[in-house]
This record gives structure tokens, C-alpha cells and sequence, in this order.
């Protein structure tokens, strides 16, 4: 990377929906952006087998195509992009400091963070398997596929619930299946779930074994956590709801973060604790985790760096 100035105007970390947008909003507003994306390009989309909500796309696009469509356009407008971890971040003073795995650190005036948040899953090897193809950790992105369909919701917290609830009124059945015998959800979300006529409970249970064929899943292995058990059921389709960890580590003890580590951002902006540093996408938003939500608040963060440049007279 030596043949990039120093300090960069911006630098943006991460390849999904948000980053690539504030690329493309960056370059075009003749900031010369750097992205750096790491070993994975495209972020949670590229596993992400048909994307049907997104605006201007009345037929439906395949997640890794719409990836390629928007690194394809943020690149027209002379986006760089560098593939490497960041391992260290210094953010203490401006311009700020990353330093890649290889060594090289990069130095920048401005910083867009869009690393993303990473779902959980049941750590399964079928889970992996059938993912894409009836395994999915998004009701909202992929519940439109199950319609009329029998689906089982992993998990018993609130995002639990909101899955089930949105699935319930797509889906002939939902099947909440749930390590405990209570919910941990609140109190609310609990009773509409309870009390709604298509979802039943799996308590005390755990799935040890998503089953399937070529042409997708059709079904789990349950085992009942109390006696042992294990059996069969059949599903066309397995939401995991277990939540979600932001890719935030890295700015541990430099940004603020929420309880459950998403940075903080002012309301109404992308600006973080620190200024000059822009937060945008799934890795400050845990409510909507959508595409087109994530690529709006990429839009946002780079007319929010524009404009915090042209403060500083950088």
C-alpha cells in the first residue's frame, strides 16, 4: 500500500451494503476513498441466496450478485479496495491509526466503520450445510419463502419472539424451540407469542441435527435436554435466533458501545463518540439489520465525513 498519500481523507472498514454505499458517497464527493475489506468481500449478503426487498430489483437478485453490482459501482467512481485484517487501531489522536496483519499501517483524517454484525449460530456442521437452502438467521430477509410452510424459531429472547411473530403471519406453523423451559424474553413479547394460535414450543429442547436432501432441508433432529431423547420432526424451514455479535471488538475502550457492543452513534447521524470517527450499517444498528437500512446509513456517513472535512479545513 505505499503508493497511497498519507493520511488518507477516508478510510472505510468493511465491504457490505454500508460501506460500499458511503464509497461510493465518499467518492463521488471527490474524497478518495480506501475501503479495506478483510478476508471475506460483500459482508452477510454474499451468503445470502435471493434478496427479493431490495429497492430496484422487481425480480429478485442473488445476495453475492448484488455485492458485485454495488463494489462494480463504488469502483466506477475510483474507490480503492485493499484486502487485510485490521489487528490494531489507535484512536486516541488524528489522524488516526490502523495497522494491517501484514504489518502496514494505514493513517487517515477520517474514519467510516462498517464491520458489520456477525449472527450466531448453532455451531452445526449440517447447520452450514443447509444454509441458504431452508437454514436462515433473518425472518424479515427470507420469511417470504416459506409461505404456508411449517418453520421451526431457535432461541426464546425477544428476537426470538419478533422472528416467530413476523413468520406466524407468513407461515402455517412456527415451532419455537428453546434450551429452557421459560422464555427470556420480556414480559410483552412473551405473551403474544404464547397466546398466538400458530406458534407452539419445543422446551427444554435442542437441535442436534438439521436433516435434509440435494434439494434442500425437510427437517431436524431434536433432543429433549431432560431425558436424553432424541427424534424427528419435520420442517421446511429452521430460523436461528440466538442474536447477533458486532464486529467491534477492535474498538473496544476508544468508542462508546451499548451493553451489547454496538457503537453509539448521536441521534440522527453516524457521528460516534470521537470525532471524525462515523459508524454506520449493522455494526450500530440491532433493530432493523437490513440491507437497505445498512446501505441509507452508509449514504449518511459519508455526507457526514464530507461535511465534518470541510469543517476542518482538511
Amino acid at each position: 500500500m505505499t503508493e497511497l498519500e498519507s493520511p488518507l481523507n477516508v478510510l472505510i472498514l468493511g465491504s457490505g451494503p454500508a460501506g460500499l454505499t458511503a464509497a461510493i458517497y465518499a467518492a463521488r464527493a471527490n474524497l478518495n476513498p480506501v475501503l479495506v475489506y478483510g478476508r471475506e468481500k460483500g459482508g452477510q449478503l454474499m451468503i445470502t441466496s435471493d434478496v427479493e426487498n431490495y429497492p430496484g430489483f422487481p425480480k429478485g437478485i442473488k445476495g453475492p450478485e448484488m455485492m458485485d453490482l454495488l463494489t462494480e459501482q463504488a469502483a466506477r467512481f475510483e474507490t480503492r479496495f485493499f484486502q487485510g485484517d485490521v489487528v490494531e487501531a489507535d484512536l486516541t489522536t488524528r489522524p488516526f491509526s490502523l495497522k494491517l496483519e501484514n504489518g502496514e499501517a494505514l493513517k487517515t483524517n477520517s474514519l467510516i466503520i462498517a464491520t458489520g454484525a456477525s449472527a450466531r449460530w448453532l455451531g452445526l456442521d449440517s447447520e452450514k450445510k443447509y444454509n441458504g437452502r431452508g437454514v436462515s438467521a433473518c425472518a424479515t430477509c427470507d420469511g417470504f419463502f416459506f409461505r404456508n410452510q411449517n418453520v421451526a424459531v431457535v432461541g426464546g429472547g425477544d428476537t426470538a419472539m419478533e422472528e416467530a411473530l413476523y413468520l406466524a403471519n407468513l407461515c402455517e406453523k412456527v415451532t419455537v424451540i428453546h434450551r429452557r423451559d421459560e422464555l427470556r424474553a420480556s414480559k410483552i413479547m412473551q405473551d403474544r407469542a404464547l397466546n398466538h394460535p400458530k406458534i407452539s414450543f419445543l422446551w427444554n429442547s435442542a437441535v442436534e441435527e438439521v436433516l435434509g436432501d440435494e434439494q434442500g432441508m425437510n427437517g431436524l433432529s431434536i433432543k429433549n435436554l431432560k431425558n436424553g431423547e432424541l427424534t424427528k420432526h419435520p420442517f421446511d424451514g429452521m430460523f436461528v435466533a440466538i442474536g447477533h455479535t458486532p464486529n467491534t471488538q477492535l474498538f473496544e475502550g476508544q468508542l462508546e458501545m451499548d451493553e451489547n457492543g454496538y457503537l453509539k452513534v448521536q441521534s440522527g447521524s453516524t457521528y460516534t463518540s470521537r470525532e471524525g470517527i462515523f459508524a454506520c450499517g449493522d455494526v450500530q444498528d440491532h433493530i432493523y439489520r437490513q440491507a437497505v437500512t445498512a446501505a441509507g446509513t452508509g449514504c449518511m456517513a459519508a455526507i457526514d465525513a464530507e461535511r465534518w472535512l470541510a469543517e476542518q479545513s482538511i
